[in-house]
């Protein structure tokens, strides 16, 4: 009895050890307390009047759901900036008789990130995602709700795994 005690108590020790310093969004230890997000301007060829708050309110908030960092307007540890260099609608398939039977919209964001704690995390690159809908409906109102969640979800996650998760 006194030996199963003994390998339980061991196979638990090395499952602990194991987790080490990750948790559930897959970040590891992050040497930094605070983080800033500026404020990301629209200089999209098209430009739709409030898509970069909506953005930069998407990346503020998903940092501050994934990490216990907190959210500063200037001097973060971790700075995200950049600007919305993509808003383009084409379309992708056609009917007979040569209308659009399918749009894509795709948004690409240009992101410089900054560990001022860290400088080999520094980075600069873009980041884009699509969102396709069907051709005989307009780019608005609750579509283009719709299209911005999901598309931004996806962006501000892999900027998120770039910055944060090394993914």
């Amino acid at each position: 009895m006194k030996n199963i005690k003994f390998l339980l108590l061991a196979v638990v020790a090395v499952m602990l050890n194991g987790c080490g310093i990750y948790n559930f969004t897959g970040t590891g230890k992050i040497d930094a307390e605070t983080f800033q997000v500026n404020y990301f301007q629209n200089n999209a060829d098209i430009v739709e009047p409030g898509v970069e708050l909506t953005f930069t309110r998407a990346l503020q908030d998903l940092i501050q759901n994934q990490t216990n960092l907190s959210l500063t307007n200037s001097g973060g540890d971790l700075v995200y900036e950049g600007e919305i260099t993509q808003f383009r609608i084409t379309p992708m398939t056609a009917t007979a008789d040569q209308r659009a039977a399918q749009n894509r919209l795709t948004v690409t964001v240009n992101v410089r990130f900054t560990n001022t704690k860290k400088e080999d995390d520094n980075f600069e690159k873009p980041f884009s995602f699509f969102y396709d809908y069907p051709g005989d409906q307009l780019l608005s109102g609750q579509l283009l709700n719709t299209a911005l969640d999901e598309i931004f979800e996806r962006i501000t996650q892999d900027i998120f795994n770039e910055s944060l998760a090394k993914w």
